[in-house]
């Protein structure tokens, strides 16, 4: 019942009804706040045929007096005589159930006529009054019956009655002055509440007093529910109880009214026959009202769940977020790990050719003074038969010293300066263009997937993908499609089908940016694309030997870099990164050289024998060198000896250039014989075969020897 107490408070002085009156507007009001609302109206504004009482104005009357209303009914918080200087505008109160009421007028000094009036009458209402409604706002001038011409709603009195006495706790004495007691007693017939000390001083068990009833004040809370109520009289004939209804007027009528007033034309029915209907109606108006409360309850209890959800889904979808951006900068970690382990890798690198150059300089040149000295020293000679018999050798041995120093001996192998450069711009856009995506497809098509920014990755001409199903996705999927461009810029087109959630795709461009994306599918579809990853593959290409496809013989160190071999008998191993197009080039350096072997170099097929010589079988294309000559070798076939081999620090260089399909070395930098082999096609690997007197290192990620031109390479081909 608390959510009805807004109905039975007044508009204007925000308390309980007392007394209320209908207006014609058919809102209700308390007696006294009518009079406090009173605006007395000049006699020019008041023609008496706009005079009427709640009574006498039916539902058209009304709307045409309420064109003439004094106060405007725009929102503006003020009212006015419209034209009359005389009457002042006043700023309108709100009442605390939030509707705009409007002040009371200041009335009139009293007249001598009304201090003569009874003392317990109700002062007579001025001339020309004028009410105005504090809820609809709409105005009505009264007649000669003032406010009694308003009906009292007893219903509405009633009800407020019995509201109060529910939520009244404790019965208190209603002739306590100040903080009321709790009442003891009830006089049924004074029908007030008394305490014990106001019942001794105005309600004595003595005199006429005596024979009035006391009863105790729940009995008589009781009694006052059960007690009848007043029969309403007419507000037209004060002596006459409300007998018919007027259906036309749509009021209670009474049997003068028939006879005499103006209802007398119209149709009327019996009260209790109309009230009867009106309550079906309400009733099944209320049934209606009801159903719509449920569905409103029910509507309420949803959007609380939905808060609950929200509140639950907010959290973790934050959680989510966290997580993502977190590995996120955790995979941009690693990779800032191996990039600082590349530029470690290429500052080694660098120091050591330089200090080895240094170390060959050295040799040679400590060599050169000493062959100068001697030299010298032989000039100084005054033998010339002894002189001649040494002359011939030593003009030879300048020559071929002075042309040791001509051949780029005196060039530095290496630039201080790292050719490195850290391409960071496609990863910054795809930072920047990091955005949630809206799911717009249906409910019965998948998500589109989520990569897995930390799990994908490329090495040299290889890029692996990851991706997932958004983590509140609930709708099976079938498969997922991924599409590549061609590196170029280019169209996408699909390099994988099927139901993995991670696929490496080989035999990309080396040096090339490529755009991929992954879709999902099932029975109702095609998702949404994923967002687009941008990958750029080696500029060159990084790689080691690969213990997995070694012989057992071989011994790794360096972090597989370095190799050598226990056996006395030759044995293979190759590199972990496979090449099908492009021109790349490695070197490997000799470390140790013992009783003039003569290790293999080259490339190979996966499946090549591991415990013979590199080019003994068909599937490698090798050179062998010891430490005077070299040959090329394929499927057992020896061919284009060339002078010069090898000793411990020698470097020899292998050069694959599938645009042009040859196969060339070098030693020491210089192309050590023809072209060794043409017609190279397929996957190849870096390959060697040594015995225990031989070790070597693997300088990889090299640019191509500045002597070689590759020609113009073949346009990208289809991702394998």
């Amino acid at each position: 019942m608390d959510e009805m107490e807004e109905e039975l408070k007044c508009p204007v002085c925000g308390s309980f009804f007392r007394e209320p009156i209908i207006l014609p507007c058919s809102h209700n009001i308390c007696l006294a706040c009518a009079r406090n609302i009173l605006v007395q109206t000049p006699d020019a504004e008041s023609p008496q045929s706009s005079r009427a009482s709640g009574s006498g104005v039916s539902d058209y009357d009304y709307l045409d007096l309420d064109k003439m209303s004094l106060y405007s009914e725009a929102d503006s918080g003020y009212g006015s005589y419209g034209g009359f200087a005389s009457a002042p505008t006043t700023p309108c109160q709100k009442s605390p159930n939030g509707v705009r009421v409007f002040p009371p007028a200041v009335p009139p000094p009293p007249s001598q006529h009304h201090l003569l009036q009874h003392p317990g009458s109700l002062p007579p209402i001025p001339r020309n009054s004028c009410i105005t409604c504090p809820q609809c706002h709409r105005s009505l001038i009264l007649d000669d019956r003032g406010l009694r011409g308003f009906p009292k709603n007893r219903v509405l009195e009633g009800v407020v009655d019995r509201y109060q006495q529910s939520k009244a706790a404790a019965l208190k004495c209603q002739l306590c002055e100040k903080s009321p007691k709790e009442a003891t007693v009830m006089c049924e017939q004074c029908d007030v509440f008394y305490c014990e000390p106001c019942r001794m001083r105005c309600h004595p068990p003595r005199g006429p007093l005596a024979k009035h009833r006391l009863v105790p004040p729940a009995q008589g809370r009781i009694s006052r529910r059960t007690s009848p109520r007043k029969i309403s009289t007419c507000t037209e004939h004060e002596l006459e109880n409300l007998s018919m209804y007027c259906v036309q007027c749509k009021m209670p009528v009474c049997y003068q009214c028939l006879e005499e007033g103006k209802h007398s034309t119209h149709e009327v029915k019996a009260l209790g026959a109309m009230w009867k209907l009106h309550k079906g109606q309400l009733s099944q108006a209320l049934n209606i009202l009801s159903d719509r409360a449920t569905e409103a309850k029910e509507f309420l209890v949803q959007l609380r769940n939905m808060v609950q959800h929200i509140q639950e889904n907010g959290v973790e979808f934050e959680a989510c977020l966290v997580a993502q951006c977190d590995a996120l900068i955790d995979a941009l970690n690693r990779r800032k790990a191996q990039l600082l382990s590349r530029v470690n890798k290429e500052h080694e690198h660098k120091l050591k050719v330089v200090r080895d150059q240094i170390a060959h300089c050295t040799v040679k040149l400590r060599q050169t003074t000493g062959l100068m000295e001697y030299c010298l020293e032989v000039i100084k000679e005054n033998d010339p038969s002894g002189f001649l018999q040494i002359s011939d050798a030593l003009i030879r041995r300048v020559h071929m010293t002075e042309s040791q120093w001509g051949k780029g001996t005196l060039t530095p192998r290496m630039t201080s300066d790292f050719d490195l450069t850290l391409d960071s711009g496609p990863l910054l856009q795809t930072i920047h263009q990091l955005d949630f995506v809206q799911m717009k497809v249906p409910s019965t098509v998948p998500a589109a997937p989520m990569l897995q920014l930390e799990e994908c990755c490329t090495q040299n001409n290889s890029a692996t993908l990851s991706w997932k199903q958004p983590p509140l996705s609930t709708i099976a999927v079938d498969g997922y499609i991924l599409e590549l461009d061609d590196g170029n810029g280019g169209q996408f087109r699909e390099v994988y089908v099927g139901k993995e959630t991670i696929c490496t795709v080989d035999g990309l461009h080396f040096n090339s940016t490529y755009m991929s994306r992954v879709k999902a599918f099932n029975g109702s579809g095609v998702s949404q694309y994923s967002k687009t990853l941008v990958m750029q593959t080696s500029e060159i290409a990084w790689f080691t030997f690969d213990p997995a496809s070694a012989h057992p013989d071989i011994v790794f160190s360096n972090e597989n870099f370095t190799v050598s071999c226990n056996s006395y008998d030759d044995r293979v191993v190759m590199g972990n990164t496979g090449f099908s197009r492009g021109v790349h080039y490695w070197e490997m350096s000799v470390d140790r050289y013992d009783n003039h072997p003569d290790p293999a170099f080259g490339v190979a097929r996966g499946d090549v024998l591991k415990d013979v010589m590199l080019g003994k079988d068909d599937k490698a294309w090798a050179m062998y060198v010891d430490n005077n000559r070299s040959w090329f070798m394929h499927n057992n076939s020896h061919t284009n000896r060339s002078d010069g081999g090898i000793g411990k620090g020698a470097t020899v260089g292998v050069l694959l250039d599938f645009t042009r399909g040859i196969l060339l070395f070098l030693i020491n930098d210089e192309q050590q014989g023809p072209i060794a082999f043409e017609g190279m096609e397929g996957l190849f690997y870096p390959a060697i075969s040594l015995n225990r007197n031989v070790q070597v290192t693997l300088h990889t990620g090299l640019p191509i020897p500045e002597f070689y031109t590759p020609s113009d390479p073949d346009p990208p081909g289809s991702v394998c």
